[in-house]
């Protein structure tokens, strides 16, 4: 087995599941000792609701050959993050490669049908605290271990390549933008010491919550393509972003890419990476060439888009 990550020490900030789970394993697959961060434990849920543990990711990364290390933490509380780096010194003697930020938490409080100013404003904030705020805190208590190392690698993990707003919701906007923002900044700042810091996002995404919300599995997915949502043919799996921040991980050039925000196709195009079965879907170009063109999305073979 391949093992271009052997040696090396990520963390994967809300690793629970989604694309936080698929990257851990993706990075674990590569040979890399990977501390799975969330929430949510065999014990006790988090207010996400959802049944996903970070245990079995940790579990998931021991199965493919890496190093899974799952250790509990609240990115808004500043005393587990200081536990989870006093956890990283203790147990790989401060070594840290990789930080990938996916912490989010903010689905319970989006309001994507409401006025701003109608909307609840305690959910709102507390989308921004648990969509932002714990990015800030996690930045700021393990950069310091990322950057005695040349070649570090930080990457923000986003909603949306560009700033363009698109009716999501304000509180989601700013959200997403921040998270942005962030993989900007920190390409600028990190470059001073010989790290890289990007932001990447996924297009349609096919999580486990978005299964269950179209009522299907992975193994059926495609019943869920209905005259309703016919953009869900162009979905992709949590594996295509992951599969892409590897590619990242083990370029060696990857400061090209600093400041910027990569999507999963972007990847795609750059690295020739593929989905989990074995496709390559391109949501980008379906937004472009079927939405911002105004075609009807029911006259498009879905196909020619993955």
């Amino acid at each position: 087995m391949s093992t271009p990550l052997g040696g090396k020490v990520a963390v994967v900030t809300g690793a629970t599941r989604g694309c936080g789970r698929a990257v851990a394993v993706e990075l674990g697959r590569a040979g890399a000792t990977v501390f799975v961060t969330g929430r949510t434990t065999r014990l006790q849920r988090s207010p996400m609701g959802r049944a996903e543990t970070f245990e079995e990711t940790a579990e998931l990364v021991d199965a493919v050959g890496g190093r899974g290390i799952a250790v509990r933490c609240d990115f808004t509380s500043v005393a587990d993050v200081d536990a989870l780096r006093d956890r990283i010194e203790s147990e790989v003697d401060g070594r840290l490669d990789i930080i990938v930020d996916d912490v989010w938490g903010g689905d319970p409080y989006a309001d994507f049908a409401s006025a701003y100013w109608e909307s609840d404003l305690d959910q709102a904030l507390t989308m921004v605290r648990n969509g932002v705020e714990t990015h800030l805190i996690a930045l700021h208590r393990l950069l310091p271990l990322l950057v005695r190392r040349p070649g570090g690698l930080v990457v923000e993990v986003t909603d949306g390549e560009d700033d363009e707003y698109v009716g999501a919701g304000i509180p989601y906007y700013l959200v997403k933008s921040g998270v942005r923002a962030l993989g900007r900044a920190l390409g600028a700042e990190l470059a001073k010491h010989d790290c890289t810091g990007l932001a990447v996002t996924p297009g349609f995404l096919r999580s486990e919550a978005m299964l269950d919300l179209f009522g299907v599995t992975e193994a059926n997915w495609r019943d869920a393509v209905t005259d309703q949502r016919p953009e869900f043919a162009v979905s992709e799996t949590p594996t295509y972003l992951a599969r892409g921040v590897v590619a990242l991980a083990t370029d060696p050039d990857v400061q090209r890419f600093a400041g910027r925000t990569l999507a999963s196709w972007t990847l795609m195009h750059t690295y020739g990476i593929t989905d989990a079965d074995g496709s390559k879907p391109d949501f980008g170009r379906y937004f472009r060439e079927v939405y911002l063109t105004g075609t009807d999305p029911h006259t498009v073979d879905a196909t020619n888009y993955r």
